[in-house]
């Protein structure tokens, strides 16, 4: 759902995928290749929201900010399921991670992964390519080359999901069991995060 508020619309690109279960309100720019899931809640009401291209902003995210504040995500962030941004600033190309909440004036540098359950107090800066974790969160080790294109390829995931959504995503109503042949996995994802 989207809410004009006190004359700011929010501005969407073509190519991206706003869930219709996420509520989008004001001042908000969602940029090319973006997804955004459902029950995330992007409230530019007091400040702008940027969410530049290529950005993910996962199920359950709420981002918001104190008031005359804009949120920044830059190019390729990647927000994962039921974090919270308050008023902080990402840039390229970094991970936020599940459950993490991301407070006032924080600023997350490049190719930067902030674990899962992650919290980083306000104003924490955390420098380019850094692994953090806890807390409050601390910074444990660099980010490796290795890691950095794990987590680019995920993204990338990410930036092809609103052109599939847009073809390919319907409602339906459910089947009462399993169709007969349905492969068990979609043979369209390969299995690209195993370690194994």
């Amino acid at each position: 759902m989207f809410y004009e508020f006190k004359g700011y619309r929010p501005v969407v690109a073509e190519s991206a995928f706003v869930h219709p279960q996420a509520v989008v309100t004001g001042n908000v720019i969602i940029g090319e290749d973006v997804y955004i899931g459902p029950g995330a809640a992007l409230r530019g009401d007091w400040g702008r929201i940027e969410i530049r291209d290529g950005c993910n902003v996962q199920e359950n995210c709420t981002i918001h900010m104190f008031p005359g504040v804009t949120v920044i995500l830059e190019e390729g962030a990647h927000v994962g399921h039921g974090a919270v941004i308050h008023g902080a600033h990402l840039r390229k190309n970094c991970l936020i991670g599940m459950n993490s909440v991301i407070m006032d004036r924080c600023q997350i540098g490049a190719g930067s992964i902030i674990g899962a359950l992650t919290f980083l107090k306000e104003g924490t800066i955390i420098p380019d390519r850094k692994l953090v974790v806890g807390n409050p969160g601390r910074i444990i080790k660099d980010v490796s080359d290795e890691m950095l294109q794990w987590k680019t390829k995920g993204t990338e995931l990410y930036q092809k999901l609103p052109g599939e959504l847009q073809a390919a995503l319907k409602p339906c109503t459910p089947l009462s069991k399993e169709e007969p042949g349905r492969p068990f996995q979609n043979p369209d994802y390969e299995t690209w995060g195993s370690s194994s």
